[in-house]
């Protein structure tokens, strides 16, 4: 409901903002809200030659041909003058997002399709791992930790295996596996939800403790900042796991307090002292490799283990045939079984994501996202905040809004700044620091037509102002 209602706001007010930057002569047209792409150039304005600059006219006399003159503005760089049809058309920036209507089209085509193929892939595993018995043996192991986090959720519940795969997935970077389970998560906790249009408790602990984005290997920001040419690509992997990790605490320690969790349970306390120790113990080895031996490292492990549980599910699914049998499958119709469940999972989510890419959409290209990114910026230099940290911000900013406008300021800033800079590692750390949060809420509630997400946004948004603030004072400390 507390989604909807901003989802509606933001929509609303961009549509009016546009409108009135086109009427108050701010915008010569909308049809880039409409019809644009990414990075194409904006008309501001169209004009008669008498109307333009000396240079631009001295141009234009000059040059051999009048049928269409480019000329850039030595003054403003993101100005361009063309001349066609005895007018001027003035272009100025770019475009930040994609429009309406090429919205729509990326986000079947370059979501939900992927999306979809990954869902049927490791829907088909899951449902391996389920008949063949792993599954369960799994959350058996793990109950005795869950059930303190998830009090409401039954001993060997098997959302708790799901849960488990997910978080796991996120930590190793393996974004394309993290989702199929977390969908099944969501799916087997909405079994056990007595209100089933209103998140349970359960639901809400385990999307903040998603959203917070724990993750060791950054592999996708390695590559991002390897591409812009750093000196070491991997030098804000240290901050990024420091960072998902205070967000992953703080997102338990604020959803614990409102669900009233015994933080003093002993098998919370082994949990979670485990959990630390394991990182830790990850920091020091990483910490302790070279510059080839850290690259050889990111590089290799997150698809290792994607390779080695996958080899294990076959194998497995193999070895326990009889219990196929039993169940009158076999292992590649269980499969199919899986595969198909997942093609409708992501089929029903389309009209929840497409909602939220448009709407962001229309939140970028209105103008809106700039004022306040601006205003915030502002208000953070005159706060004694370094140039170099507000220049990041926008990074910070986008990234519970949309992953892909994030990754493109973070793309900008190391272009820019240099990928070496404090901004271009601050971006980066901001990038890797936590998931998208709209997006994840779209997606995950969306999945299981949960209408009422109670306090999963605002405690989510908390989240993403931690590790925010955990991120400035990470990077200002290492770099």
């Amino acid at each position: 409901m507390v989604l909807s209602r901003f989802w509606l706001a933001i929509f609303i007010s961009s549509i009016a903002f546009v409108v009135f930057s086109l009427f108050s002569g701010g915008s010569y047209t909308i049809d880039h809200v409409l019809n644009g792409k990414k990075d194409d150039p904006i008309l501001i304005s169209e004009n008669y030659i008498e109307q333009v600059p000396a240079f631009v006219k001295d141009s234009i006399k000059n040059a051999p041909e009048q049928t269409m003159i480019v000329n850039r503005d030595t003054i403003n760089a993101d100005t361009t003058y063309v001349y066609q049809n005895k007018t001027i058309k003035i272009y100025s920036g770019v475009q930040k997002s994609d429009g309406l209507l090429p919205t729509c089209k990326n986000s079947l085509l370059d979501l939900i399709i992927p999306l979809i193929a990954y869902l049927a892939f490791f829907c088909g595993l899951m449902e391996l791992l389920i008949i063949s018995g792993a599954s369960a043996k799994l959350a058996k192991l793990l109950s005795p930790v869950f059930v303190k986090v998830f009090p409401s959720i039954p001993k060997d519940h098997p959302s708790i295996s799901y849960m488990t795969l997910n978080f796991a997935a996120n930590f190793l970077g393996l974004d394309s596996a993290a989702t199929p389970f977390g969908l099944k998560a969501m799916e087997s906790l909405q079994e056990i939800n007595p209100e089933k249009d209103k998140a349970s408790d359960a639901q809400i602990m385990f999307m903040c403790l998603h959203a917070s984005g724990l993750t060791l290997i950054a592999t996708s920001i390695i590559g991002y900042r390897a591409a812009a040419g750093a000196t070491n690509p991997a030098d804000v992997m240290l901050p990024c796991i420091i960072t998902s990790f205070i967000g992953t605490i703080a997102a338990f320690l604020i959803v614990g307090i409102r669900q009233k969790i015994n933080f003093k349970s002993a098998s919370l306390v082994i949990g979670l002292m485990s959990l630390i120790a394991a990182i830790i113990g990850l920091l020091m080895y990483v910490n302790s490799l070279d510059l080839i031996g850290k690259n050889y490292f990111t590089s290799n492990l997150s698809a290792l283990i994607l390779a080695v549980i996958i080899a294990f599910t076959l194998i497995l699914s193999f070895v326990k045939e009889k219990q196929f049998t039993e169940a009158n499958t076999t292992v590649f119709e269980a499969f199919v079984t899986g595969a198909n469940n997942g093609i409708k999972t992501g089929v029903s989510l389309f009209p929840y994501v497409l909602g939220m890419l448009v709407a962001i959409s229309f939140f970028r290209n209105s103008g809106l996202f700039e004022i306040i990114s601006d205003w915030i910026a502002f208000g953070f230099s005159n706060l004694g905040v370094s140039k170099e940290i507000t220049d990041a911000l926008p990074v910070a900013l986008l990234r519970p809004f949309s992953s892909a406008g994030s990754r493109g300021f973070l793309i900008d800033s190391m272009n820019t700044f240099g990928a070496d800079s404090l901004t271009g590692r601050l971006s980066s750390i901001f990038q890797c620091s936590a998931e998208s949060t709209f997006y994840v809420i779209a997606v995950y509630f969306g999945s299981i037509n949960i209408k009422n997400t109670r306090y999963a946004l605002s405690t989510m948004l908390l989240v993403d102002l931690v590790c925010v603030i955990t991120a400035i004072l990470v990077a200002s400390w290492f770099f």
